[in-house]
């Protein structure tokens, strides 16, 4: 069998001409992540060369399976949101090790891969209603654009009022704000991979302005790290990190199941309003984050970015066996990659940007039915506010099932939620003393 023919080039009408430009189109578009990773999770300790080389390992098992064996143009890698959650509420906030940290995401993707072979996995994702769905979604992109604000120094604490504008006068705050500026710009054009191009005009920038300087080295052999097999299952599970679990298993889910079923749709591949192979595509997102929580990253996602190869022509899965290459490519250029790393102004605007994406889910909430909209309302609020995804999620849950409740509509919610109402009334009462 042809390569071809393996991929189905014939039945999806396409060429080797179409995936490949639509391989090195999601690559651009989504290789943000290359420098982002490692910035936002170094700054819990990992060591930055062991996190680089682990989110690369992860994205090419992660692309190469759902290429390979789902024959799906979705690409695989470490999620934005999973991260900032990782770095700055587990570990930062909460006082956790970054090792138990790592075994909660190996625990949650184990748990993830289990599901994914049986019919559990669809009754969560049912349990869940849709506004609360997308208020999940739209207020993961609030967090992550506050934590790029933060970064940048736009927005700083103040002891009066939480929080209040940077100085800016700061020399991070104006640089951010030009690399915001010159991304969006990019981005408003349609020009092909303008977030990473937009951190690659940003560090030229900065380096003529004298906020970078070069490293001895742009290229490396790759290195492992202290991340390596640093996972910590047993803490893990003696320190009761339930939630934790639950959250990057629950965010995980909905995010690339959504993702995927967009992707899908967008390139015509649903048949009769089923996704094929559906068991494959969610085997490959577990079993990268497996990969990437041994290696020493946080969990995986199916990427909204695999649209820009899709738009490109890109049908099979042979899209991403040349993202996989790509990406592999990317290997020895760590020594460049955490320099760029360490400037705000380089990383900051590009989760901004990605927070603002993430927030057109506020559009398909049903404003008008209140029973649905507010519990969605109160998880896009708390996210930031709580400066947890976990919490903010308990909280519009319970609120979700107290207002059915109380409103004579008892049935209309799916059994699981109730359960799930439960273990968080005990978190919030019980465990949280």
């Amino acid at each position: 069998m042809s390569i071809k023919e393996y991929f189905k080039f014939e039945e999806r009408k396409t060429s080797y001409f179409t995936e490949t430009l639509a391989g090195f189109t999601t690559f651009l578009t989504m290789a943000y992540i290359i420098i982002l990773n490692p910035s936002v999770l170094s700054q819990t300790g990992m060591d930055f060369n062991g996190v680089f080389f682990a989110t690369i390992i992860a994205t090419i098992v992660g692309c190469l399976f759902m290429g390979i064996f789902a024959n799906y143009p979705i690409a695989i890698a470490p999620g934005l949101a999973m991260n900032a959650y990782f770095s700055f509420v587990v570990v930062i906030s909460m006082g956790i090790p970054w090792q138990e940290a790592l075994g909660a995401v190996f625990i949650s993707a184990l748990i993830f891969l289990i599901l994914s072979l049986t019919s559990f996995r669809q009754a969560v994702i049912n349990a869940i209603p849709a506004s609360m769905k997308e208020g999940i979604s739209a207020g993961i992109g609030l967090f992550i654009s506050f934590v790029g604000l933060q970064s940048a120094h736009i927005i700083v604490s103040s002891p009066a009022t939480l929080v209040t504008l940077g100085n800016f006068t700061d020399p991070v705050t104006y640089m951010s704000l030009i690399g915001l500026f010159i991304s969006i710009i990019l981005v408003v054009n349609n020009v092909r991979g303008a977030l990473f191009l937009g951190m690659i005009i940003t560090s030229i920038l900065s380096f003529l302005f004298g906020y970078i300087s070069l490293p001895d080295t742009i290229f490396s052999i790759p290195e492992l790290g202290n991340t390596f097999m640093q996972m910590d299952i047993m803490g893990a599970i003696s320190h009761n990190l339930y939630t934790i679990i639950f959250t990057f298993f629950i965010v995980t889910l909905f995010d690339t199941t959504g993702t995927m079923l967009g992707i899908a749709k967008q390139a015509g591949l649903m048949k009769n309003d089923t996704f094929p192979n559906v068991k494959s595509a969610l085997l490959a997102d577990s079993i990268a984050s497996l990969v990437g929580s041994i290696f020493g990253t946080s969990p995986t996602s199916a990427y909204v970015e695999s649209g820009s190869g899709v738009a490109s022509g890109g049908r099979t899965g042979f899209v991403n066996v040349i993202i996989a290459l790509l990406f592999l490519l990317m290997l020895f250029t760590a020594p460049i990659a955490k320099v760029l790393s360490t400037v705000p102004a380089v990383t900051a605007p590009a989760l901004i940007i990605v927070g603002f994406y993430m927030m057109s889910s506020l559009s398909r909430i049903n404003w008008d039915d209140m029973q649905e909209a507010f519990p969605a309302f109160l998880i896009f609020l708390m996210m930031p506010l709580s400066y947890s995804i976990t919490d903010a999620v308990g909280i519009g849950i319970i609120s979700y099932c107290l207002i059915k409740i109380f409103s004579g509509k008892i049935k209309q919610v799916h059994p699981l939620l109730y359960v799930f109402m439960l273990l968080f009334i005990i978190q919030f009462v019980v465990l949280s003393n």
